[in-house]
């Protein structure tokens, strides 16, 4: 789905307006811009002058010494591959910041990159409001939420033809807030999935952080382990000290979100995770929770909801290999969708993640046995096949007749 550019032109021009006015006018401007956007106008005015040319600069040793070993740097350099690639994609510019909002690191497409060297977006660049105005990453780290500025939101004209979309990063164990990941392009490019794959990237950071700190365990899934082994790709199986549980979709549901958080959820956060906005009480959410807790023998903590016993799952498997490069395991231990069905909104997009992940290490690296497995669960995704094909060229390999007898299957389809 793309934005219309005449769109985009109107709520630019609005954007604009709203800015004039508050300049202009101050408390006039109240019923124009969403009320986060106001308050930080109000804190960007008293702190800083609007003729801001770029953000100020952090000393360079001490940004150094905050993301050298740091939690955030071990989980960056994990995926730091995928985060190249989706801003070279998108021509954009990425960017990850402590919670004093100070950015300690960067990388950008092309154009962007140039653009962000211009005003300090770059290691050591402080975008707290009150340094150089209303912007996504300040509002991401002060609200704890994802957040989104456009255009003339930004206080500062330098940025006015910037839309940013950032999401706070936690330690999964703790639940502390260690910064924000920020996504950045011109107002032209705006989508309607930039704050999704900001969200995305923030959890894709999250779940890279060092073992020690996050709580869960990796490898591969073996029943007979100790712990809770959780199987979600393609099927619906959950094993406790490798005995088979009986759950009904909803408890499968419930544990695979209390697997994915092991900080813990608390009943509301949970009930927007698993229900939406669904019209289902809390107490039917408590309800089931019993029901898990009894057939977990008790290991399910309240307040926050909370696992307490080591879990392994599948998802997270997959995960770890792909961030390793080793496509060929991740998709022989991918087994096809997550729990396909789900009307669990963060489930859902957990899915589509994953799935997307998959797809793209073999369009990258299509191995032929890979891709061979893969058909026999994505039957009608024809440019997996078609690239595989081409790059075998007039090579001889044991799985093409499968590969171009899956293609004709799939085309006559």
């Amino acid at each position: 789905m793309h934005v219309n550019r005449r769109d985009l032109q109107h709520r630019r021009l609005a954007a604009t307006r709203a800015w004039s006015s508050f300049v202009e006018r101050g408390d006039e401007a109240e019923d124009l811009v969403r009320p986060e956007i106001l308050s930080s106008w109000a804190r960007s005015e008293a702190a800083l002058a609007r003729e801001v040319t770029e953000a100020p600069l952090a000393d360079e040793s001490d940004t150094r010494a905050i993301w050298h070993g740091s939690q955030l740097q071990t989980a960056v350099e994990r995926v730091e591959a995928e985060l190249r690639r989706t801003a070279e994609d998108g021509d954009l510019v990425l960017a990850v910041t402590d919670p004093e909002t100070r950015i300690l690191w960067t990388y950008g497409g092309r154009v962007m990159r140039r653009k962000a060297e211009t005003v300090n977006f770059v290691a050591g660049g402080r975008w707290d409001d009150e340094s150089v105005g209303t912007n996504a990453l300040d509002l991401a780290n002060r609200l704890d939420t994802p957040s989104m500025v456009f255009s003339a939101e930004h206080y500062a004209p330098i940025v006015h033809n910037w839309v940013c979309w950032a999401a706070p990063v936690h330690d999964p164990a703790t639940g502390e807030q260690l910064g924000v990941l920020d996504l950045s392009t011109t107002w032209d490019r705006t989508h309607p999935i930039g704050l999704a794959t900001a969200r995305v990237l923030a959890r894709l950071i999250e779940t890279a952080m060092p073992i020690s700190t996050s709580g869960l365990v990796t490898g591969s899934i073996d029943s007979g382990e100790p712990g809770l082994s959780l199987t979600l790709l393609g099927t619906a199986e959950a094993r406790l000290d490798g005995v088979r549980l009986l759950l009904n979709r909803r408890q499968t549901e419930i544990l695979a979100l209390l697997a994915i958080h092991p900080e813990g959820l608390s009943v509301d956060h949970l009930h927007a995770l698993l229900y939406g906005d669904a019209s289902v009480t809390l107490s039917t959410l408590k309800a089931e929770v019993s029901h898990l807790r009894r057939a977990l023998s008790g290991q399910l903590a309240s307040r926050p909801y909370r696992l307490t016993m080591p879990v392994q799952t599948d998802v997270e498997t997959v995960l770890d290999l792909l961030r390793r490069g080793e496509v060929v395991a991740a998709v022989d231990a991918y087994g096809g969708d997550l729990l396909p069905g789900t009307n669990s909104p963060a489930l859902t997009e957990l899915a589509d993640y994953v799935a997307v992940a998959v797809r793209e290490a073999l369009l990258a690296n299509p191995d032929p046995s890979a891709v061979v497995h893969y058909s026999e669960l994505a039957p009608y995704d024809v440019e997996v096949l078609e690239v595989c094909l081409l790059a075998l060229g007039e090579r001889a390999h044991p799985a093409k007749p499968l590969l171009k007898g899956r293609l004709a299957a799939t085309s006559r389809s």
